[in-house]
């Protein structure tokens, strides 16, 4: 059985990016058993990383992490990397946490790429359009409203499974 493998991005992989990809591994392990009998955990990788080099190796932002243990959610060991080309081709969705990541991933990724995204339309998306919402998760970083960023998260990754698991 081959994963679905997702990759979350946000600017500096210490808030929003992280967050959702602790929310989406908890949400996947308490999602239980596929009419297959398969764990639903075990059909899915989930990572996430930055756009830029401002917080490599830094961890999870205390409040977001703080948000997280809250939520019964553990995220200790992570640390803060930047996305890379290997990355792209190796994970089946880059879902970015709003319009200025993917203008950031244009210094990552070669121009080639963006023409080959004709096939494969999906692989890059914001994680909001998953929710059937045209917006960006509001970065706490500057709002300092994790609550919103927390119940933005929750939304998208709610919306991955569901459309996800059901294919």
């Amino acid at each position: 059985m081959e994963k679905v493998k997702i990759l979350f991005v946000c600017h500096g992989n210490i808030c929003r990016s992280p967050m959702a990809e602790f929310v989406m591994k908890d949400k996947l392990m308490r999602a239980g058993v596929g009419a297959d009998g398969v764990k639903i955990s075990d059909r899915f990788e989930v990572a996430s990383a930055a756009t830029s080099t401002e917080e490599i190796g830094n961890p999870v932002y205390p409040p977001a992490r703080r948000m997280l243990n809250a939520h019964g959610i553990d995220c200790s060991g992570k640390h803060a990397r930047q996305m890379t080309m290997r990355d792209y081709e190796y994970y089946d969705y880059i879902v970015l946490m709003d319009r200025n990541n993917l203008r950031n991933l244009r210094w990552i990724l070669p121009r080639d790429t963006y023409e080959k995204e004709s096939e494969s339309p999906n692989k890059v998306s914001m994680l909001m359009e998953w929710a059937g919402e045209s917006r960006d998760v509001a970065d706490p970083w500057y709002t300092g409203d994790f609550q919103a960023t927390w119940d933005d998260v929750n939304l998208g990754c709610d919306a991955i499974i569901n459309k996800l698991t059901s294919r």
